[in-house]
C-alpha cells in the first residue's frame, strides 16, 4: 500500500489523530490509541501484528530504523501517511524522538473477568508513570492478567504505554472491574501490600500463582479491598524513608515470587 503525504491541518484524518493524542475522552470513545515512538511500534509488530495505519514524520523518512519500520507496514498492506514535521509535532508527545506513530485499536478485554491466576489488581492507582512501570515489570515477571478498579489512569493512554515499553502486548488488562467482585469469586490467595502489616513480604510462600493488590499512591488499598486479601504485608525498609513508591514496591514482590520459584 502507497504512502499518502497529508499536509493540512484540516484534514479530517489528521484532525482525528490530534485527537487522539491529546484527549483521553477521544480514545475511550474511538476505542483507538497511538503508539508514540520506534520502540512501541518495533513492539507491536512483534507482539501483534499489523496496526491499523503508521505515521511518519517527513525527517523520519531517512532514519534507518524508521524506514525499515515503515517497509513492513507497506508490505503488510497497511495504511500509512507521511505528515510534514510542523504537522507530526501535533500528535507526538515525544521530544527529541524519531517521528513515527501507529494507530491502533485498543485491545479489549474479556468482559466477565475472572481471577484464576497469577495476576495484578490496581485500585485506583492514579499516576500514568507508574502504572506503565507495574506493567513493565509484571510483563517481566511472567504474570499475564492485570485488572484495573474504575478510577485507575487509562491503561492504553500514550503516557502510561511508553512508561510500559511493550508490556501491554504482552498482557490481558481489563478496565473499570469491580474489584471487591473479582476478589469474592477468585480462586487464587489475594496479596496486598501496605506499609502498616505486621507481617513480611519474605515470610509468605510465593511458589504458587497469586494476585497482587495495589492501590492509590497515597491513600494505599481501600479498607473494604484490605479486608478481602488473603494476606496482608509490608515489605521490610531499614532505612528511614515512610515507603517506597507503589511502582517499586510492586517490582520487589513481583520478583521475590520469581527468586522463590526459581529457588
Amino acid at each position: 500500500m502507497s504512502l499518502k503525504p497529508i499536509t493540512s491541518r484540516d484534514n479530517p484524518l489528521f484532525k482525528e489523530l490530534r485527537q487522539l493524542a491529546t484527549s483521553s475522552q477521544a480514545r475511550r470513545r474511538a476505542g483507538r490509541t497511538l503508539l508514540d515512538g520506534v520502540h512501541l511500534c518495533e513492539a507491536y509488530l512483534q507482539q501483534a501484528g499489523m496496526p491499523q495505519l503508521c505515521i511518519i514524520g517527513a525527517s523520519a523518512r531517512s532514519h534507518p530504523e524508521a524506514a525499515a519500520i515503515l517497509a513492513l507496514c507497506e508490505a503488510g498492506q497497511a495504511a500509512c501517511i507521511e505528515l510534514p514535521d510542523a504537522l507530526f509535532g501535533a500528535i507526538s508527545q515525544v521530544e527529541h524522538g524519531v517521528d513515527l506513530v501507529f494507530a491502533i485499536e485498543t485491545p479489549q478485554a474479556v468482559t466477565t473477568p475472572r481471577l484464576t491466576g497469577s495476576a495484578v489488581l490496581l485500585d485506583n492507582l492514579q499516576d500514568p508513570g507508574n502504572l506503565g512501570s507495574i506493567l513493565r515489570s509484571a510483563a517481566a515477571a511472567g504474570i499475564e492478567s492485570v485488572f484495573c478498579s474504575e478510577g485507575t489512569a487509562f491503561a492504553w493512554s500514550p503516557k502510561v504505554l511508553r512508561a510500559g515499553m511493550g508490556a501491554h502486548f504482552l498482557l490481558t488488562i481489563a478496565e473499570n472491574v469491580d474489584l471487591g467482585a473479582l476478589v469474592a469469586d477468585g480462586t487464587v490467595p489475594v496479596i496486598a501490600t501496605s506499609s502498616h502489616a505486621d507481617r513480611s513480604l519474605y515470610a509468605l510462600d510465593l511458589r504458587q500463582p497469586a494476585a497482587w493488590l495495589f492501590g492509590h499512591e497515597g491513600q494505599g488499598v481501600s479498607t473494604r479491598l484490605l479486608a478481602q486479601a488473603t494476606h496482608r504485608v509490608s515489605i521490610p525498609q531499614p532505612g528511614t524513608i515512610e515507603s517506597l513508591n507503589v511502582a517499586a514496591s510492586a517490582a520487589v514482590c513481583f520478583f521475590e515470587q520469581v527468586r522463590q520459584r526459581l529457588a
